[in-house]
């Protein structure tokens, strides 16, 4: 984001002249992070989670690595590296939990951050391109993820590659061939331990690309903020450094407390139990259920219970998968309204609650047995989920009075002119 008010990087020690003349590194990091890059100065503190994916997925790269130092990714020995990792390595314990956690992590910031997006529709013009790049990190993300809880090579890894590798075949005519070339084989074995061991160590840099081009984008048009007023004059903006990096440096600390105290006290209350049983193909466990982050959109796939027409209900399932996620890169489109802050628009705010209902509902079901009453509400809670985005949204866009906006990001936080003008001393 250029502004005519913004510092420019003036180097005065000679070494940084130089260096700033041959390669202009520190100029970058300047414009880019530090008090060359001016920031709307009513961010609150839901703006820090996107600092802390990043943190997340730097913690994810370099525990990956480490990990992957001593993984043996063949079917005969997995398990026993992981419990090689876990009993001889030095601190492998904390390694491999600290990636675990780190996954489970990384989804709440994201999710956290993606949900701040849909309240303070951050994927509005002129940033449907940050928020197209973002939905896409976060598509690789499951991905990797994936990939990553079959490595193990537990009771649920190998039942969960066999589950959702399996929904590729309901796809006509090219899903068989494309499930078999995915696993190497008719069933998860080597071959795929192998892919999705080589996959899961890549799409992280991947990732990381990514958000790296999801950032680059985020500093064309600058940062949203939480009145959806864009920057007009110098007092709407402070510079990122001291200001942010102070306010992300104890939201930092207070996730850093949070993520520890899962680390050291809680490490294995988000897994399952029965992925410390080695795999066994001949012993099918009684609840197959993926990672708690995949949990919504397994219960929608889980919803579609009959078929219709010539469509069987596998297939319509898978797609309705896909769709819950792909249908969030026409959200610029769909939300016509010109405001973009929750907090201005009463009705939006209403059904905004209820979508975060939805998805936690959906949560609740995909993580339980797929029971009558489970799969009723999965149903249920799936079309309420799909109406919201493409019925709801723009039905509510079009009919919705918002609230009145402030002039400036300036007088949203002091308040208007006259005011601030008769305010009495401190």
């Amino acid at each position: 984001m250029s502004f005519p008010w913004a510092n420019h990087y003036k180097p005065s020690h000679p070494l940084m002249q130089w260096l700033d003349e041959k390669l202009p590194l520190p100029r970058f990091v300047y414009n880019a992070v530090g008090a060359g890059y001016p920031v709307p100065r009513n961010l609150n503190y839901m703006w820090n989670f996107g600092i802390l994916a990043g943190v997340c997925l730097m913690l994810q790269i370099v525990t990956g690595i480490v990990l992957a130092m001593h993984y043996a990714a063949n079917a005969g020995v997995a398990f026993d590296s992981v419990e090689h990792i876990m009993r001889d390595v030095n601190w492998g314990w904390m390694l491999r939990y600290g990636h675990a956690n780190g996954a489970s992590a990384f989804f709440v910031v994201v999710y956290i951050h993606i949900f701040r997006g849909f309240f303070y529709a951050s994927y509005k013009p002129p940033r449907e391109m940050i928020w197209l790049l973002g939905v896409t990190i976060f598509l690789l993300m499951m991905a990797t993820a994936f990939m990553g809880y079959v490595l193990p090579w537990g009771q649920m890894s190998f039942w969960g590659a066999k589950v959702i590798t399996g929904l590729f075949s309901a796809i006509p005519v090219v899903g068989e061939p494309l499930q078999q070339w995915l696993l190497g084989g008719f069933a998860p074995d080597n071959a795929a331990l192998n892919r999705f061991f080589s996959l899961h160590f890549l799409l992280p840099f991947v990732i990381l690309g990514v958000v790296i081009l999801h950032v680059w984008a985020l500093h064309i048009p600058g940062s949203s903020n939480p009145t959806g007023v864009e920057v007009k004059t110098e007092s709407d903006t402070v510079p990122f450094h001291p200001y942010y990096t102070a306010k992300d440096g104890f939201g930092l600390g207070v996730f850093a407390v949070l993520y520890c105290a899962l680390l050291f006290f809680m490490p294995n209350m988000l897994g399952h139990p029965d992925n410390y049983i080695q795999a066994n193909p001949l012993s099918t466990p009684a609840h197959i259920v993926p990672e708690w982050y995949f949990w919504p959109f397994y219960a929608i796939l889980r919803a579609f219970t009959a078929d219709f027409l010539f469509i069987p209900a596998k297939l319509m399932g898978v797609l309705a998968m896909f769709s819950a996620i792909l249908v969030w890169f026409f959200l610029p489109w769909l939300d016509t309204s010109p405001v973009r802050s929750g907090h201005y628009r009463p009705l939006f705010r209403k059904f905004f609650y209820l979508l975060v209902i939805d998805v936690v509902v959906l949560g609740y079901c995909g993580g339980s047995p797929a029971e009558t009453k489970y799969v009723l509400i999965s149903q249920i809670a799936a079309m309420y989920y799909f109406l919201h985005f493409l019925v709801i949204l723009p039905i509510v866009a079009s009919i919705e009075k918002p609230a009145p906006l402030p002039f400036s990001i300036t007088e949203a936080v002091l308040g208007k002119d006259d005011q601030i003008a008769h305010a009495p001393a401190a």
